[in-house]
């Protein structure tokens, strides 16, 4: 088939490349001249494993970059509008580019498309798009024929490309059968052991993945809170992690304590849903506490820190592994790391990061006001450290050298906000050792 993807972002870069790597001939568009032309060169602009090698290998075979809008739409069977829908200061998704580029649909259209939703809009938004398209296409005063689909996209940052090849599910929001098989023949390549395509009615397709998020989310909250509770009455949370998710109803998935979660699509998705819900006279109360938890989790581990110091950490230099919201991608986005950082250095600390694929994001954009050293390595920011924070679980950290720790800090404190050294011992090797969850025993 002949696809237009129009957004070259994190969605619309996965979903182009996926469909290329199926033999479809896919052209990704944006109006970013700078991005087209560092993609027509290989030169990718987010991280996301295997993501690289496939526009290596099917750029101008199947895939190509353009920012002609116009000859992209017209050559195309399927469109897909990929742009990115922001929050906006009052919880409510911007989708003033999905009606842009609407609108630019309508202007180029020549003959019958399939106009396909896969930023994540509104519960509404595709009929929108669709009577806007209508409107326009009336004024232009010609006749063409379109149906618009709601498609949202369920990939996971650090694993998108694997989700798209090998889908839990495709949902596809229509309003005629027509457009289901159609739909059904370009996903069929990616589900051909088990068939994994859902339909569903347009409004049903778009709630079901602020639904899916808000589930999510709702689940590493409630982990957080339960590790919380345990801090208090001496329990310890991996070990209750173990005795609720061997519950087959439960389960393991998204039940990992930390410093809660981050990313574009969690935060976003959950204040659009609690505005939905208030637009439509209903207070969603779950989905408002799973947001507060969330952003109390990060200060819970400042706190530990501060408490740990007496609330005095002027004097202090602190060693950051990582930086990224979650390991395999550079995304910074919301993430804890941000804030505890800011509030270390707003409070005297000095404080040396390092990430394996963050660094030139926190540089040029999320901490780029803020005075911290960026190590070349993990051991080089722990050198003389009074303690070492652990923020997102990349691998390299897992199993790191604690003798060369040992050596390497001035004081021997470790602050992990992933549990990811509770079977270490680290009490035994000499160092004071606080996760969370679980009580902090200091020998």
């Amino acid at each position: 088939m002949k696809i237009t993807v129009i957004g070259t972002g994190y969605v619309g870069l996965v979903n182009g490349a996926c469909f290329a790597a199926m033999g479809n001939e896919v052209v990704c568009v944006d109006n970013d001249e700078v991005k087209i032309n560092n993609l027509n060169q290989n030169i990718i602009p987010i991280y996301e494993p295997g993501l690289e090698e496939l526009v290596t290998q099917h750029r101008e075979k199947t895939l190509f970059f353009t920012s002609d809008v116009k000859s992209a739409i017209q050559k195309a069977d399927i469109i897909f509008i990929a742009v990115g829908t922001p929050m906006l200061s009052d919880g409510n998704a911007d989708v003033s580019s999905v009606f842009k580029v609407a609108e630019i649909i309508a202007n180029s259209i020549t003959s019958y498309k399939i106009i396909v939703s896969k930023s994540t809009v509104p519960v509404g938004t595709t009929f929108k798009i669709k009577e806007l398209i209508q409107s326009k296409i009336k004024q232009r005063n010609i006749q063409v024929e379109f149906d618009v689909v709601s498609n949202p996209e369920f990939l996971k940052e650090g694993a998108a490309v694997n989700d798209f090849m090998k889908p839990d599910r495709v949902v596809i929001g229509a309003e005629k059968e027509g457009v289901f098989s159609k739909m059904k023949q370009l996903y069929s390549p990616f589900f051909r052991t088990h068939d994994r395509f859902i339909t569903m009615d347009v409004l049903s397709a778009e709630m079901t993945k602020y639904a899916a998020n808000a589930m999510l989310a709702t689940k590493i909250s409630f982990i957080n809170e339960v590790a919380n509770i345990c801090e208090k009455v001496g329990a310890d949370v991996n070990k209750v992690r173990v005795g609720i998710g061997s519950d087959s109803r439960i389960g393991y998935n998204f039940m990992y304590p930390g410093i809660g979660y981050g990313g574009v699509c969690f935060p976003k998705d959950i204040a659009a849903l609690i505005q939905l819900g208030a637009k439509n006279g209903y207070e969603p109360q779950l989905i408002k506490a799973v947001e507060q938890i969330n952003q109390y989790q990060k200060k819970i581990f400042l706190d530990k820190i501060l408490y740990h110091f007496n609330q005095d950490v002027s004097s202090l230099t602190f060693g950051v592994w990582g930086l990224s919201f979650k390991p395999e991608t550079n995304d910074m986005r919301e993430a804890p790391s941000v804030y505890i950082i800011k509030e270390l250095v707003k409070r005297g600390a000095e404080v040396k990061v390092y990430d394996p694929k963050a660094m030139e994001e926190a540089k040029s954009i999320q901490l780029n006001k803020v005075d911290v050293f960026y190590g070349e390595d993990k051991y080089e920011v722990v050198e003389n450290v009074d303690a070492l924070l652990l923020l997102t679980e990349w691998k390299e950290f897992r199993s790191p050298n604690f003798d060369k720790l040992r050596e390497l800090m001035k004081r021997h404190i470790i602050f992990d906000g992933r549990n990811q050294y509770k079977d270490f011992s680290l009490q035994k090797k000499g160092f004071v050792y606080y996760q969370i969850g679980a009580e902090t025993k200091i020998n």
